[in-house]
């Protein structure tokens, strides 16, 4: 990818991710960038468009960030760094982009939305496999069914309706949901380890 286009794309993302999407004008992409809106307008041809690129630039970024997290790990180990990449990834965005999306620009959105879930699906479908070929998962778990249920508590996760009638922060939300998910599909085994590992982080 050309460097200036990566750098616009970085700069709209962090700007979306802070303020939300409607409130970022073109004007204050280029300025925070130092270029002209001419120059910006080079590269992508409105609003929409960099939305939309921003969009695939953000799922490839944090789809390489977990395809990276493998080699030598456990199952459980890798839930545990992909958790971890995924708090941080909640803790800086703003609920206010998802609102933005969602209102604006449904198109984009879905079409991110349905990539995403794809691809969470096929990485939790693999971890559990990962699981129970290690004898850390219970053999007999339904992985098709369970890894559906996952993505879809997740996206539930990233929901600003869901959001704003919980007291609870997005992140708490989150742990919750994670560390129930390896509660159910560990064995003794795994849930022994789990626990450790939790040991080991808060000592």
């Amino acid at each position: 990818m050309d460097s200036k286009l990566t750098s616009i794309l970085n700069t709209a993302s962090s700007l979306f991710r802070k303020f939300g999407v409607r409130s970022i004008s073109m004007d204050e992409i280029a300025s925070q960038l130092g270029m002209s809106k001419k120059t910006l307008y080079q590269y992508v041809e409105n609003k929409t468009e960099l939305v939309e690129k921003v969009l695939d630039f953000y799922f490839q970024h944090s789809s390489a960030c977990i395809d990276e997290i493998n080699g030598s790990m456990n199952a459980i180990d890798v839930l545990i760094h992909v958790s971890e990449a995924v708090s941080e990834e909640i803790s800086s965005s703003n609920p206010v982009m998802l609102f933005d999306l969602q209102k604006y620009y449904p198109e984009q959105h879905r079409a991110f939305v349905s990539r995403k879930k794809e691809h969470v699906y096929e990485k939790i479908r693999e971890n559990m496999l990962q699981g129970i070929h290690e004898g850390i998962y219970r053999a007999e778990i339904d992985v098709e069914l369970i890894a559906k249920l996952y993505v879809e508590k997740l996206l539930g996760v990233h929901d600003p309706e869901f959001l704003s009638s919980m007291k609870f922060s997005q992140q708490e939300i989150f742990k919750v949901m994670f560390e129930n998910h390896i509660r159910g599909i560990a064995n003794a085994k795994g849930l022994a380890y789990f626990e450790n590992m939790l040991n080991k982080s808060t000592s």
